[in-house]
């Protein structure tokens, strides 16, 4: 069982930056794939940026260059550093976690609003 807290959401004008973090229970946090999702008022929820255990990266593409995931193991927290934010990143950010094997992200945490302001 891993379960998840994330912080660090808020509101912020055009062109901030905030950084969220989720911190992890567990000791298996190390071979966890993470990942950090979205979701705006009556879209989808979509992916954002994922870390994988051997800290590879994956962005989608409208943060590319602006999103930084990264993740201290020490911690057991994963980061999403987002700068120059737009109006359209207003979301509900939620973290996630798969577990080794697993073809899907099996845990969520509750969310954290992002609301940027133009």
């Amino acid at each position: 069982q891993v379960q998840l807290v994330e912080s660090g959401g808020g509101l912020v004008q055009a062109g901030g930056s905030l950084r969220l973090s989720c911190a992890a229970s567990g000791s298996i946090f190390r071979i966890t794939d993470m990942g950090w999702y979205r979701q705006a008022p009556g879209k989808q929820r979509e992916l954002v940026a994922t870390i994988s255990s051997s800290r590879r990266t994956n962005y989608t593409d409208s943060v590319k260059g602006r999103f930084t995931i990264s993740r201290d193991n020490a911690k057991n927290t994963v980061y999403l550093q987002m700068n120059s934010l737009k109006p359209e990143d207003t979301a509900v950010y939620y973290c996630a976690a798969r577990l080794p094997g697993s073809l899907k992200y099996n845990y969520w945490g509750q969310g954290t609003q992002v609301t940027v302001s133009s």
